[in-house]
């Protein structure tokens, strides 16, 4: 099992940046692909953010694309999402979230394939 604490977030002004880190519990973060997730007041969660086991394949939301970067370090077992040029409508609880992988490469765009997820953390922009 892992264990997903995520941390970092907070409020921001428009055009502001924020690092959110999500550390996991166990020794093996390096078989799970990672992704970051959101959900704002009365919409469903979406995909924002996916990395690969080894770190060498990532993925993003077209909304976020240039401006958010993830990130991993599995010998500290944490992932990262570097979230720059910030907008209004990146206002949202953000979760991390780990999926078995079988192959280093692989990353994973549908929530449905996370087993496990953290408890959020706030991302609050103000214009």
């Amino acid at each position: 099992q892992v264990q997903l604490v995520e941390s970092g977030g907070g409020l921001v002004q428009a055009g502001g940046s924020l690092r959110l880190s999500c550390a996991a519990s166990g020794r093996t973060f390096s078989s799970y692909a990672m992704g970051w997730f959101r959900q704002a007041p009365g919409k469903e969660r979406e995909f924002v953010a996916t990395i690969s086991r080894s770190g060498s394949k990532t993925s993003y939301a077209d909304s976020v694309k240039g401006r958010f970067t993830i990130s991993r370090d599995n010998a500290r077992n944490t992932v990262f999402l570097q979230m720059n040029s910030l907008k209004a409508e990146d206002t949202a609880v953000y979760h991390c979230a780990a999926a078995q992988a079988y192959y280093s490469d692989t990353y994973y765009e549908n929530s449905k394939d996370y087993g496990y997820w953290g408890q959020g953390t706030q991302v609050t922009v103000s214009t």
